[in-house]
């Protein structure tokens, strides 16, 4: 942590559980075939892409996975692609609220408007505000146009607030966003699945 003064974290399982797993086998229950080249952490169908970067409505996304599950109703697809959001454990909270004592803090996410309406509603309103104002500024991908890998999505948030790529430390769960950030020269933390946030920050978390 020498000489860091930004941390960017990932949300979904770096700060916010996820099930990649729930999706993908409820995905196969309203009939999509092959579900895990469909939907995955690693690979996902064009129609994904397009959604997490803002580039088509909530109601053409559900048009376009119905036409490959045509037995399926709207509300079951939006079931299917919500089953992978979990819970926002409070450890992780307070622990980014302990981290801002000396750190600008900065969430870039894949993300898209439908969970983030499932995080809300889990949450609840209240709790997803102050969980939301934790951070100096927060980057969704829908949003901002722009998903992870691409090496812009880490330069809006670098040029923005004039941050010092050698200050700065990116954190998420998936390998082809950390060699992205390390390439535009962000210092980085691969969190793998025996890690959690708790365990890269000793001493802070009791």
């Amino acid at each position: 942590m020498k000489n860091i003064k930004h941390i960017i974290f990932d949300l979904g399982n770096v700060i916010l559980n996820i099930e990649y797993q729930k999706t993908i086998i409820e995905f196969s229950k309203i009939g999509i075939i092959d579900a895990f080249s469909f939907y995955s952490q690693s690979a996902q169908n064009n129609i994904f892409n397009l959604l997490e970067t803002g580039r088509i409505s909530e109601y053409n996304f559900l048009i376009e996975v119905n036409k490959l599950c045509p037995k399926a109703s709207h509300e079951q697809i939006l079931m299917a692609w919500n089953a992978l959001i979990l819970d926002l454990p409070k450890k992780r909270i307070s622990l980014i609220q302990k981290l801002k004592k000396d750190f600008s803090i900065y969430l870039l996410s894949n993300t898209n408007s439908i969970h983030i309406k499932e995080i809300i509603k889990k949450t609840g309103i209240k709790d997803y505000n102050s969980f939301y104002n934790l951070f100096n500024k927060v980057y969704y991908s829908h949003e901002i146009g722009l998903r992870k890998p691409n090496p812009e999505a880490f330069n809006i948030i670098l040029n923005e607030n004039k941050l010092d790529v050698n200050r700065v430390l990116f954190i998420d769960d998936s390998i082809q966003h950390i060699k992205s950030a390390r390439e535009i020269g962000i210092k980085t933390h691969h969190l793998t699945k025996d890690q959690s946030i708790e365990t890269i920050f000793p001493g802070i978390v009791q």
